[in-house]
């Protein structure tokens, strides 16, 4: 099984909870004694982590990044789900899918992985091709939604989108051409929605594959919003309509 590096505290304290046997070593930063870390020093040994007092410069070395926040883990990696197929058939409920179109900065993954657990979404997919996988830098700004979002990275985006109507799944584009609003859609029913890149926005392939596109209003002088912002606004007005709808 492959090893991966988790940093800062929340996405090491979600590993820790979520699957602690997994959880091979945990470097912490030898000088800081401040009551965040005693407690997860705590925490950490209560889950029968091993401890290792390391120094500034081998966490970064470690993680490749100076935001560790003094809490540097090698973990195993942990299969949320063997397939999409089976996450599919495992959802109970509405399915609320988030689909993400050549989204290449890990911060962005992370950011939409977070938007995306909040909000209870199943699954979010994306291809393998045009797009970043979850790395340290993804899990560390996703707070670890990355342990419990189903993140899957799909061959053929048009062809995946395409069996997920097959499964009654209406798919719901955004753009910044298109003539409805968000607002005007019923979300209620099971939905994937599918954001592009911030910029370039989605592939025209992909937009062919959607069953309708729709706009965010935007009333300021910027054109567009980034792409997690998006996706919160997106995922959250189908969070309230169903929530609405179950009143």
């Amino acid at each position: 099984m492959s090893k991966q590096i988790l940093f800062g505290f929340h996405a090491v304290t979600v590993r820790l909870k979520s699957a602690p046997k997994s959880v091979i070593e945990i470097h912490v930063d030898a000088t800081r004694r401040d009551q965040r870390m005693r407690q997860f020093v705590e925490r950490a040994k209560d889950a029968g982590a091993r401890l290792i007092d390391s120094d500034d410069e081998r966490l970064q070395k470690l993680c490749g990044s100076h935001r560790h926040q003094g809490v540097v883990a090698r973990v195993e990696a942990v299969a949320i789900s063997h397939s999409l197929d089976d996450s599919l058939d495992a959802i109970e409920g509405v399915p609320l899918l988030l689909v993400l179109d050549g989204i290449t900065d890990p911060h962005n993954l992370g950011a939409c992985l977070r938007v995306a657990d909040g909000a209870g979404a199943h699954a979010v997919i994306a291809p393998k091709d045009h797009a970043v996988g979850v790395n340290a830098t993804v899990a560390k700004v996703a707070s670890g939604a990355a342990d419990t979002v189903p993140y899957f990275m799909v061959t053929n985006l048009a062809r995946t989108l395409n069996e997920l109507k097959e499964r009654d799944i209406r798919i719901i584009g955004t753009s910044d051409d298109a003539q409805r609003s968000l607002y005007d859609l019923d979300l209620t029913g099971p939905v994937a929605l599918v954001l592009g890149a911030e910029g370039s926005g989605m592939r025209q392939l992909t937009a062919r594959t959607c069953d309708e596109l729709v706009r965010l209003p935007m009333a300021g002088a910027v054109e567009s919003l980034n792409v997690s912002v998006a996706s919160g606004v997106c995922l959250y007005e189908a969070v309230r309509q169903r929530i609405k709808s179950a009143s």
